[in-house]
């Protein structure tokens, strides 16, 4: 019976249901592990001291609910083949932009610190952000739409006339094709730097770009993109008066010690006073309200506090290792499609990682950007586990070795 079932099946089917990439599940579930003990020695003083019920858990307990359900998120999502992610693709970035313009309706979308980047809580739906399916609905539908790249039919121009011509020239450069991808770029972006959120409209542009990269598009067109956002870049910090005060913080911290430096410096005080080995485990007194929130975007420094240079050090090799894997397994890929999904979502690690660490030891100005699995945020870290069961299912269609 077993071998007639298998025989009923499709060449799709058989291939999705293939072996897992064992190394990299591993990676992603000890980087959640570390991450959910850490977020727990962070937080819990936060949590007894600030909240009115003096509950330690707190943060740990709903963190831990949303990696258990990430977990099985990655599982199920790791047995669906992925060639069924592009139709939905249109249909993620569709209503990950209509939640981003949510985000600035009164009633569904809520303020923090100054930024407005969340939509409230409703019932047993907690409060999250929207740039988190920002992120997953760009790799989508990058990945679909550049993997028909090689098979669609080149367009043809009446050169006879001066519009086709022009057309036609726009098209022999490559600009016409990369039109979608820049609206699609622009109105995210857009969304995300009304809110304020420059971190996650970095990301967005990150993600993009290496999509972009990795389907073959010219270089040329990187050096344009990249000068093109850097002048906006730079114009959108002069105009925006957060981002200029921000800039002079991170320049001199200690100009403004007790206020918007304040954070940035018990954050290098906490790295410093870790050393070598560390102050151990659940040791950290810069988490006893000296660092506001540890939990979140800066729970890297209490890692840094608590397990010293050494640990710290394992962490980030560790990240390596999931990003390096990650890049094995897209060169790997079965098909273009496959390559395209495990290159965006490995790179979304990637650049996360990079600017939070960067954050936290002031290396980039604060900008308000977690470090996956181990900053505390349920919804992203469900979002995170599922993209990482994305990878596992491109990597079960992986052609075996040939032996020999």
């Amino acid at each position: 019976m077993a071998r007639k079932l298998k025989r009923d099946l499709t060449v799709e089917e058989q291939l999705a249901r293939g072996p897992m990439d064992l190394p990299f599940l591993m990676l992603v579930l000890l980087l959640t592990g570390i991450g959910l003990i850490m977020m727990f020695s962070a937080s819990y003083a936060y949590a007894l001291y600030t909240r009115t019920d003096h509950d330690a858990t707190y943060y740990f307990l709903r963190q831990g609910l949303f990696g258990a359900a990430g977990v099985a998120a990655m599982y199920v999502m790791s047995k669906v083949n992925y060639q069924s992610l592009r139709w939905m693709s249109v249909f993620a970035l569709g209503a990950s932009i209509v939640l981003l313009i949510l985000v600035k309706v009164p009633g569904i979308g809520t303020t923090a610190n100054g930024a407005n980047r969340w939509i409230r809580a409703f019932g047993p739906i907690p409060q999250w952000q929207p740039s988190e399916a920002a992120k997953l609905g760009v790799i989508l539908y990058f990945s679909a739409r550049l993997a028909k790249r090689n098979t669609e039919k080149k367009k043809k121009f009446d050169r006879h006339q001066f519009k086709g011509r022009v057309l036609d020239l726009l098209d022999r450069i490559g600009f016409l094709e990369l039109v979608p991808y820049g609206v699609v770029l622009v109105v995210i972006a857009g969304l995300l730097l009304l809110e304020p959120h420059m971190s996650a409209t970095i990301l967005i542009l990150a993600i993009g770009a290496s999509i972009l990269f990795a389907a073959g598009i010219r270089l040329g067109w990187f050096a344009a993109g990249g000068a093109i956002a850097a002048v906006g870049l730079f114009f959108i910090i002069n105009m925006t008066p957060y981002m200029n005060d921000r800039i002079a913080i991170w320049q001199n911290p200690w100009s403004d010690m007790r206020g918007d430096g304040y954070q940035t410096i018990q954050s290098l005080y906490a790295i410093g006073s870790g050393g070598l080995l560390g102050v151990g485990l659940g040791n950290s007194r810069q988490k006893f309200l000296y660092i506001p929130e540890p939990q979140n975007d800066f729970v890297f420094s209490i890692v840094c506090e608590e397990l010293g240079y050494i640990g710290a050090a394992l962490v980030l090799i560790l990240f390596a290792l999931l990003i390096i894997r990650g890049y094995w397994l897209a060169i790997h890929a079965r098909d273009r499609f496959g390559a395209l999904l495990i290159v965006g979502v490995t790179t979304q690690v990637a650049v996360q990682v990079f600017l939070n660490i960067g954050v936290v030891t002031n290396l980039f100005p604060v900008t308000g950007i977690s470090l996956p699995f181990f900053s505390y945020g349920g919804t992203a870290l469900l979002i995170q586990l599922l993209e990482m069961g994305i990878v596992l299912s491109v990597s079960r269609q992986i052609p075996a070795p040939k032996a020999g």
